[in-house]
């Protein structure tokens, strides 16, 4: 039996666009004479749809191209996620399913019964979960159908759940295993992904053939890297991250060969990977071609032209450089160099005399108070007005550069530095922000050496440093790291060796500035816990304040 694995990017509410390209695949895969042909989760309607699935139109539109589907299944089997509607009154309305079709016909449905309710997930808002469990047999052979995180409860160990569906599909003796999946990157999660899948295929000593998602939908990001896996944890292959792939393979071969190789799976490599297409997809599916950002000199600006340029192309990124009174003529210098590596427009705007107008107009008001962070803020606000200039008279949307260390500690400038349509390295430490740098720079200089070895600075002052506001990056981030990612308490950080006043001022700084946080573009997730929708936080709430 030959099996095909469509890894494919696809467009939440695009049922045309999406089922195009599942028929463009099935037609490869008929071509390569293959039995059955495997898409990923929610394939129909893109992932998350999240309350787009409210709309019985919607569903009907899903509806459609499982129609569709049905007229090209002769002799070749399309399994494909799509949500089902529930036919009894108790329960959600829809489940989240997956699809075996052949003949021209629908011929089993299972249900997805774990539904994730966690951090970016909120599928128990929406699907009903399965209480039943199969199989399906097909040229003679016993498949077991899974969707997603119905692998990820091993013999029932994950405690937040209470079944184990692949267990209930044991009876039923199954050749393999088929799972359609969303599962989003983050850089830990396709060293993680391969755990499970191993310890599926160990436990049940069957192969496995795992289909994932490409592409980003906003904020979130998914890798591919779909796998075949050997009944004795050999992984047969694993997919490219990042790239649309179809490839066939031999259930024979796939049983008795011991062959195994996997990516490579270096941490910045990914995450700049990712945000590429983060970038990219939003873009493009957005139907917008072109960014505008601001470009200072610094490291944050650096890298954020740089990733923008390698996803919209350098001509597609105007670059506005906005020096002040503060700005050091290097700044000015290495903006400008990289602006011209990157083959991107640019547009130098002085701010000192638009600075002079507004203290003009406040020095009534103002009297003889002393400068301080509010001159800083009328800077930052400035820029961001000229910014969004731009982008209303050209169409290009602007491009937040924003680090996570600054998000954290509310380190920016409301509809100043913290606006844009996209935070780009928003989930990204200042440490790896330098990482990233390092790495855009392997192969050639892009990003000029000052931007990276010179001391972080804002220069809304003169002479400043973000270490005479904040803790030196390394540090900060350590500490950022342990309260937000592993979710670990003040005192346990401290017992970590961790400067006690340090950690209590920072925690107090991220708590306290999730009202910033609230006003910011979508932020591309890299890791395990970003800003977002994966991290709900009360903006008036005490703790630690």
């Amino acid at each position: 039996m030959k099996i095909t694995m469509a890894q494919l990017n696809y467009h939440i509410g695009n049922f045309s666009g999406n089922t195009d390209k599942m028929l463009s695949a099935i037609n490869e895969a008929k071509q390569a004479g293959s039995d059955i042909i495997l898409f990923s989760e929610l394939s129909t309607c893109g992932y998350p749809p999240r309350d787009f699935l409210e709309f019985d139109d919607f569903i009907k539109l899903a509806e459609e191209s499982i129609e569709r589907l049905k007229s090209v299944s002769d002799g070749i089997a399309i399994v494909v996620g799509s949500p089902s509607r529930n036919p009894v009154v108790e329960g959600k309305d829809l489940f989240n399913s997956v699809y075996f079709i052949a003949d021209g016909d629908v011929q089993f449905i299972q249900h997805k019964t774990l539904l994730p309710t966690y951090d970016i997930f909120d599928e128990y808002r929406y699907f009903e979960p399965a209480s039943e469990w199969g199989i399906v047999e097909y040229k003679g052979k016993k498949i077991a159908l899974s969707v997603c995180e119905d692998i990820w409860n091993i013999g029932n160990e994950n405690p937040l759940y209470t079944v184990c569906p692949i267990d209930e599909m044991m009876p039923f003796n199954p050749d393999f295993i088929l799972n359609v999946s969303a599962s989003p990157f983050s850089y830990k999660q396709a060293e993680e992904r391969l755990n499970v899948i191993r310890a599926n295929v160990e436990r049940y000593n069957l192969p496995m053939f795992y289909c994932n998602h490409i592409g980003a939908q906003t904020e979130i990001i998914f890798d591919g890297g779909s796998v075949v896996m050997g009944p004795t944890g050999n992984v047969y292959d694993e997919m490219p991250y990042f790239q649309e792939c179809i490839r066939t393979y031999d259930l024979e071969e796939v049983t008795s060969s011991p062959r195994s190789q996997t990516q490579e799976k270096d941490k910045i490599a990914l995450i700049h990977d990712a945000i590429v297409i983060g970038i990219k997809d939003y873009f493009s599916k957005l139907g917008f071609t072109t960014a505008v950002l601001g470009l200072s000199g610094g490291i944050d600006s650096a890298v954020t032209a740089a990733l923008a340029a390698r996803a919209l192309g350098g001509e597609n990124v105007r670059c506005l450089l906005m020096p002040s009174q503060f700005s050091s003529d290097h700044s000015i210098a290495d903006a400008r160099q990289l602006a011209e590596k990157l083959g991107a427009p640019y547009n130098i705007i002085e701010i000192k005399d638009i600075y002079g107008a507004y203290m003009e107009k406040l020095s009534p008001i103002f009297g003889d108070l002393p400068f301080n962070v509010t001159e800083e803020n009328i800077q930052a606000r400035i820029r961001g007005a000229l910014n969004m200039a731009i982008s209303n008279k050209y169409g290009n949307i602007l491009l937040n550069t924003s680090n996570r260390s600054e998000m954290a500690v509310g380190y920016g400038t409301l509809y100043g530095d913290l606006a844009g349509g996209l935070s780009v390295i928003g989930d990204v430490y200042k440490t790896e922000v330098f990482a990233l740098a390092r790495y855009i720079n392997k192969d050639n200089e892009v990003i000029p050496i000052n931007s990276i070895i010179k001391p972080p600075s804002a220069e809304l002052r003169p002479n400043q440093k973000d270490s005479d506001s904040l803790p030196e990056y390394d540090v900060l981030d350590a500490v950022l790291y342990e309260y937000i990612e592993n979710r670990r308490d003040p005192q346990d950080i401290i017992a970590m060796g961790h400067d006690e006043a340090l950690v209590k001022r920072a925690l107090r700084l991220v708590n306290r500035n999730e009202f910033k946080r609230y006003q910011t573009a979508p932020v591309l997730r890299v890791s395990t816990k970003a800003f977002g929708v994966g991290r709900r936080m009360p903006i008036v709430g005490k703790y630690l304040s």
